[in-house]
């Protein structure tokens, strides 16, 4: 079987130095001391590399793409949540209720949700992407959470959503999540990728009791042990398929093909990273298309982004996921980018 990602590697560059340079240059003439705006200062010249252009363009049609998939291991009882939540909270987001909806509403971005991964079918709906990967994972614990093939084609999935929402027009995306039990697949994605111990990774979730974390730790520390052939490959494909969820396979590819497309993407919570640990993977240079959102409470949200060099935005106590945090940050990103290009220069004066 062919996989698209095979091309997409080949064609996958990094930033334009140049334009980085060059929005530099811009930003020291800019009416403001040198270095003053701080962070918003190095966002745009990023961009600029990212888009090779200086400055760089204003957001056109910012999209929060949502990637929801269901995860077997929730018959382990690392959640409170049941797995019909999952489908419950698509409809939410469909009907535009949810916390990111209206984080999106206020940043004037357009939410998608895409099925990769939900255990029952969905009706036809606007803003739904039917991309069916498989009817949920398979228990960690015990097996793999899917196939080798499975886990090429979520990624290529992601590669596919990025391509369509790019070919729509949009030229800045974000990543968002669903699906209950997720964060447990992250932090196995996580620990297994860094190498760290799964109790550093691995964090409360949905708001589990101290109890249920501690079986929690021991659910992802015995899925990592299952894995360890996975593991010591050092395969991302080996390990989304051994450890991950489709919705974070899709994610990885969601970035691989922004990276193709030499367009960015605002990466949200732990889950987003998880799926921009494994892009980091395959591709080190797609990180440079990453900008970090927020720094999630989520532990092994910080531990990936250590493990990748990023550096979030925000960082508000936030764990909801969905892409909110990524929203959030985007309000900034936005606002870096209209200073670059509408504020005077001292040779204006």
């Amino acid at each position: 079987m062919t996989f698209k990602i095979e091309s997409v590697l080949k064609g996958i560059e990094g930033l334009s130095n140049d334009d980085y340079l060059e929005m530099k240059i811009i930003q020291d003439n800019l009416l403001k001391p040198k270095g003053s705006l701080g962070k918003l200062e190095g966002i745009s010249c990023k961009l600029a590399g990212i888009y090779h252009l200086a400055p760089p363009p204003f957001p056109v049609k910012p999209t929060v793409a949502i990637f929801a998939g269901d995860h077997g291991v929730v018959s382990e009882g690392v959640t409170q949540w049941s797995s019909d939540v999952t489908s419950q909270m698509v409809g939410n987001f469909l009907n535009g209720k949810a916390g990111v909806n209206v984080l999106a509403n206020v940043a004037g971005c357009e939410v998608v949700v895409v099925d990769v991964g939900i255990k029952s079918d969905l009706e036809d709906r606007p803003k739904l992407l039917k991309r069916k990967v498989g009817y949920g994972t398979k228990n960690i614990r015990v097996e793999d959470a899917m196939s080798l093939d499975e886990a090429y084609l979520a990624v290529d999935t992601g590669i596919n959503i990025a391509d369509e929402l790019i070919q729509n027009g949009s030229n800045m995306l974000i990543s968002g999540d669903m699906g209950i039990g997720n964060t447990t697949a992250s932090a196995a994605i996580i620990a297994a990728i860094t190498r760290i111990d799964p109790r550093s990774a691995t964090g409360r979730g949905t708001g589990i009791t101290d109890s249920e974390l501690e079986n929690k730790i021991k659910v992802i520390t015995d899925a990592i042990a299952r894995s360890s052939a996975a593991v010591e490959s050092g395969s991302p494909f080996e390990i989304l398929s051994s450890l991950g969820g489709y919705e974070i396979g899709a994610i990885s590819g969601f970035i691989l093909g922004a990276a193709y497309r030499k367009i960015p993407v605002i990466v949200d919570g732990v889950i987003s990273l998880a799926g921009a640990l494994l892009a980091h993977e395959i591709s080190s240079v797609s990180t440079q298309y990453l900008i970090s959102g927020h720094r999630s409470t989520e532990p092994g949200a910080s531990k990936a982004i250590e493990y990748m060099g990023l550096d979030p935005i925000l960082d508000l106590d936030m764990r909801l996921g969905e892409g909110s945090g990524a929203v959030l940050a985007y309000n900034i990103v936005k606002s870096s980018i209209h200073v670059a290009n509408e504020m005077a220069t001292f040779d204006s004066l």
